[in-house]
């Protein structure tokens, strides 16, 4: 799988997402996903929304690692405002 897909994949299994951006190659990819939800569930709910759709590509093979950031609106702003 390709940052691409992977990109897509997230896209339609995460209705309302702000943003949403994959980086990386042979199967160790940054994912950065900005949703309202996420102020109100707890990291381990956070990770679960995510891997559920990546689960069987990382099942697979196709997917080694994911490493992500789960941000809230204000916090994607704060971020693109103070890096």
């Amino acid at each position: 799988m390709n940052a691409a897909e992977i990109q897509n994949l997230l896209s339609s299994a995460i209705a309302d997402a702000a943003h949403i951006a994959v980086e990386g190659d042979g199967g160790k990819f940054n994912v950065t996903i900005v949703h309202p939800a996420f102020e109100t569930l707890r990291p381990v709910a956070k990770q679960q929304m995510v891997y559920g759709p990546l689960q069987p590509h990382i099942a697979s093979g196709a997917i080694h690692a994911v490493s992500m950031r789960t941000l809230t609106p204000e916090e994607w702003r704060k971020m693109k405002l103070f890096g």
